[in-house]
């Protein structure tokens, strides 16, 4: 295995660079110390032809401009809190608002627009990356410095894991995920993927995506994934919530309590014969079809988004867990090691 690191462009009289980890099956994953974004990840099919499963740009400057998040680390909280408002030890944060009515993966300049130091790992397991950032009290409207470390490890079981982890020195919340967009055929649209949920409920939304407070069985319903099933099938099953979201857009209980050992979502894909196994030590899951890409994007090559092109699997504390009591907190306070891990581990069908 080797990295290599390249000038991926200039900003704010900073250089980005480009890292790129190989391993002997032939995956290879690039990285970038802007955004802590994920650019490329490919991956053979069954008959060895390597593909881009993960949406990305040709420069930099079109990652500055995304604003659906592609490949990027989010943060300090991933997902919605409605308002922009919560309340910690009786005192209330107003965040910055970067959609109508709500705080969306961090605010205006999020996680997924800094530039964090990077230094490359090395292990028994793999090769990877960490990157490093420091948060100021105040950015964005959350409370407290914030020290954060995200490591990329490529191993070579053909696993990716992510470590995340932070501190802090006044009370906050922390909420960390990755935002890659998987396509595991490396074209078209997802409707032709299969893929398998472990949670019995989901967290239901009301028109601005912002969950009730409720937690719902996916019984019964087109949520449920407890068995493998056919994206494109479950698409066209009419339901009201998939109506708010133009597609799935919503949080998993997922029934895995945070054992990274049993698999929280397994995604495949017949014709290529690839597969992606996702464990995790988080609560929940965000299922994203990509119902907002739109041909305002192009990619890389210069094709154009579209809706549906991709898929996410955000691993994550639920949305508005700042002011849902029942759910499960993202409270960080001082003396605390806020840590996950995720992990994504591609194969092929046989």
């Amino acid at each position: 295995m080797d990295i290599v690191r390249e000038v991926f462009g200039t900003w704010k009289n900073s250089t980005i660079h480009r890292y790129t980890i190989s391993n002997d099956s032939g995956l290879t994953l690039a990285i970038l110390n802007f955004g802590a974004i994920i650019s490329s990840l490919k991956v053979p099919d069954r008959r060895g032809e390597p593909a881009d499963i993960v949406l990305g740009y040709d420069t930099l400057q079109e990652y500055i401009e995304d604003d659906v998040y592609i490949g990027s680390l989010v943060g300090r909280y991933a997902n919605r809190i409605n308002g922009g408002r919560f309340q910690l030890e009786q005192t209330p944060y107003q965040l910055s608002c970067n959609r109508p009515g709500l705080h969306l993966h961090g605010g205006r300049e999020g996680f997924n627009k800094k530039i964090w130091e990077a230094e490359p790992i090395q292990e028994e397991r793999g090769l990877g990356l960490k990157l490093s950032l420091i948060s100021p009290d105040g950015d964005e409207g959350y409370p407290g410095n914030l020290q954060v470390g995200v490591s990329y490890m490529l191993t070579e079981n053909n696993e990716l894991i992510i470590d995340y982890e932070a501190e802090t020195d006044r009370p906050t919340v922390v909420n960390l995920t990755q935002h890659s967009y998987f396509n595991l055929a490396g074209q078209g649209d997802i409707s032709d993927h299969d893929i398998e949920i472990n949670g019995s409920e989901y967290t239901p939304v009301g028109s601005d995506l912002i969950p009730t407070g409720e937690l719902e069985t996916v019984a019964g319903s087109p949520f449920d994934f407890r068995t493998k099933r056919r994206i494109g099938l479950a698409m066209a099953e009419g339901d009201a919530q998939k109506i708010v979201g133009e597609g799935f857009d919503h949080n998993y209980v997922l029934d895995t309590q945070g054992d990274i050992d049993k698999v929280a979502a397994s995604l495949s894909h017949q014709e290529s014969g690839r597969t992606m196994e996702v464990r995790t030590t988080k609560p929940g899951m965000q299922f994203y079809t990509g119902n907002f890409l739109t041909e305002r994007l192009t990619g890389r090559g210069g094709a154009a988004f579209f809706k549906h092109a991709a898929l996410c699997l955000e691993t994550q504390f639920y949305p508005d867990s700042p002011n849902q009591p029942t759910f499960p907190s993202p409270l960080l306070a001082p003396g605390g090691l806020y840590q996950h891990r995720t992990t994504y581990r591609f194969g092929l069908q046989k």
